[in-house]
């Protein structure tokens, strides 16, 4: 009996606050401050935000802005619980910066302490504007009606049963001081147990990568705005009801001449019985507008894409049409090791599903008579071109030699140490670098133990470059699921990397200076000076058996050469270097490659 007590307790709390939310219920009540993640980010807190002193502080600085921009905080209400409407109010009223206005519109709530809230606070304080609506117009109904009441130079989006941290706003007029042309501006967030009593799950946020924005949306809050900008969009869509923050955040984004993100927690999400925050189920709705809004936005911009659902509720996985044929030429640089280029070049023939490829393998300096044998049965066979390269082995001059040779319009260098798994890796890949805002695409590799090995390039970790991910199960999803999604990084691996070839020629190919190491990154780094964006895709995987034709730097003068080519690599793009990776988020540690905090 006391089994099934329990049970249907555990049962009736999950129905109500979430799975989530009953974990976090759990942990409030019965073990507080004994959860090692929940610590990690405690000691964030006490460590990174301001306490009182620093927020009295903040409160003179405000006064000395060069610009103090009306912010106005739009909020469309409807049934908020009692306390949470109080704490939503009170966390705008605390605000280091005061010159702004809350913007609240009620949906004719049958719930007479909502008036009797909103009433009262409105004759206290004239930055309080509330309407009261005739009837429920839905949320993007609400918000539009709040939106009117607006007068601010700039719009910020809040919920009803959220919070904004203290210095939210000082934060966000600090960025638009520095960076006057900026018209859209989102920050980090982090959830809050319904009671307050715990903060949890932050997501520390990349800076703008629009192929993030279309696998989920990562940008949600705190999302500031532009009133000029909204005024060019036309406000919210109606029909979207669940998704319209979502749908504001595409078409805003489409249009912004200047789009900045603050690195900070400025808002805590409540996780609720109602929340999505709490539990993804509450609103099904959501995802279907969702959908469409991302369906009218690759319209609008010209991409021909199917969207789906992806691994979990609001997440999505856009499908790129690839316009003919173009050919894809697999250029694959070797050195005696048959027995791994015997495993490459078979999986690409027994598994690739794109018909368009040719294969151009270049020798540089093997001497092992059986490698010979096996170039004479691939000539008979007519499945690969063969070139040869006599000097010093040099990856990016290797590279760029049969770059020179290649016919196809796309470029796929690949080791010769990896093997396909997916048979439309290919396709996958080439979606991407179709498409003419993009100039590089990487693939998902594994180590053989299935553990992975490349999921995208991070600058900085371990003082110049590192592996996202690295090491983690196959199985994992990643840090908020970037092991999942199509994103946008500052580089990939050139292990497998698609570039096109009108891209590869306009920044002349792989810097030949950087012999061994590094070419791959400094070859994305040049792609993105030139305008382009890189993106990684899990949808294309392969083992990778790194390092094993040219071995590890397990010798001085290897390790020498490794050091000597990160030095110039830092040299280079110092510049690059000193800001961080703009795809990492400055909290997030710099000594591993898992996303873990920085303490």
């Amino acid at each position: 009996m006391k089994f099934k007590s329990i049970y249907n307790t555990l049962a009736g709390s999950i129905r109500k606050r979430g799975l989530i939310g009953t974990m976090v219920r759990s942990l409030e009540e019965i073990l507080p401050g004994k959860n090692a993640i929940l610590n990690d980010y405690e000691r964030w807190i006490k460590a990174n935000e301001p306490d009182e002193e620093a927020l009295k502080l903040q409160r003179e600085e405000a006064k000395g802005f060069s610009y103090s921009p009306i912010i106005s905080i739009i909020v469309p209400v409807f049934k908020t619980d009692r306390d949470m409407l109080i704490k939503m109010i009170q966390s705008v009223e605390a605000q280091t910066y005061t010159n702004w206005q809350l913007c609240i519109a009620d949906g004719n709530s049958d719930r007479r302490y909502i008036k009797e809230i909103l009433g009262d606070r409105a004759r206290r304080d004239r930055r309080i504007k509330v309407e009261f609506l005739p009837e429920n117009k839905g949320i993007a109904g609400n918000s539009n009606e709040a939106l009117s009441l607006a007068t601010g130079d700039f719009v910020a989006l809040l919920d009803h049963d959220d919070l904004l941290a203290p210095h939210a706003l000082f934060e966000i007029v600090r960025k638009i001081n520095e960076r006057p042309e900026t018209d859209f501006i989102y920050s980090d967030e982090d959830k809050i147990s319904e009671y307050g009593k715990k903060r949890f799950d932050p997501h520390f946020k990349p800076d703008w990568s629009p192929d993030i924005l279309r696998s989920y949306n990562y940008i949600t809050h705190l999302s500031v705005f532009k009133k000029e900008l909204i005024g060019k969009v036309g406000g919210f869509r109606e029909g979207l009801d669940g998704s319209q923050d979502y749908d504001l955040i595409l078409r805003a984004t489409e249009k912004a001449k200047r789009i900045e993100h603050v690195p900070k927690i400025l808002y805590h999400w409540c996780i609720s019985a109602g929340s999505t925050a709490g539990n993804a189920n509450t609103k099904p709705y959501a995802y279907e507008a969702a959908k469409k809004a991302l369906r009218d936005h690759l319209a609008r911009l010209g991409l021909q894409g199917e969207v789906q659902d992806w691994y979990a509720l609001g997440s999505y996985r856009v499908t790129y049409r690839i316009d003919g044929s173009p050919l894809v030429s697999i250029i694959i640089p070797t050195r005696d090791r048959v027995d791994l280029l015997r495993t490459c070049l078979e999986s690409i023939a027994q598994l690739t599903s794109y018909p368009a490829y040719e294969i151009v393998l270049i020798d540089n300096g093997s001497v092992n008579p059986e490698t010979f044998r096996y170039y004479d049965t691939l000539m008979d066979a007519g499945r690969v071109r063969l070139l040869k390269y006599d000097e010093p082995f040099n990856y990016a001059a290797i590279n760029n030699y049969a770059a020179k040779e290649a016919k196809g319009d796309h470029l796929l260098f690949l080791n010769n140490d990896t093997e396909v798994i997916s048979p439309d890796w290919i396709e996958q890949m080439l979606m991407h670098s179709c498409r003419k805002d993009i100039g590089a695409v990487g693939a998902k590799l594994y180590y053989p133990d299935g553990s992975i090995q490349h999921a995208g390039v991070i600058l900085g970790i371990g003082g110049t470059a590192g592996h996202s991910h690295k090491f983690i199960s196959r199985s994992s999803r990643g840090y908020f699921n970037r092991l999942m999604i199509v994103q946008n990084l500052s580089a990939v691996t050139g292990a497998c990397m698609m570039v096109r070839r009108d891209v590869f020629d306009k920044v002349s190919g792989f810097d030949e200076n950087f012999t061994h190491a590094f070419n791959d990154v400094d070859l994305c780094l040049k792609i993105r000076q030139n305008g382009y964006l890189i993106v990684f895709t899990p949808f294309a995987e392969l083992y990778h058996y790194e390092s094993k034709t040219r071995g590890y730097e397990d010798t001085p003068e290897k390790q020498e050469r490794f050091r000597r080519e990160s030095e110039l690599l830092r040299q280079k793009w110092w510049e690059i270097f000193k800001k961080g990776d703009p795809y990492y988020n400055p909290n997030l540690t710099l000594d591993k490659e898992d996303f873990s905090l920085k303490q």
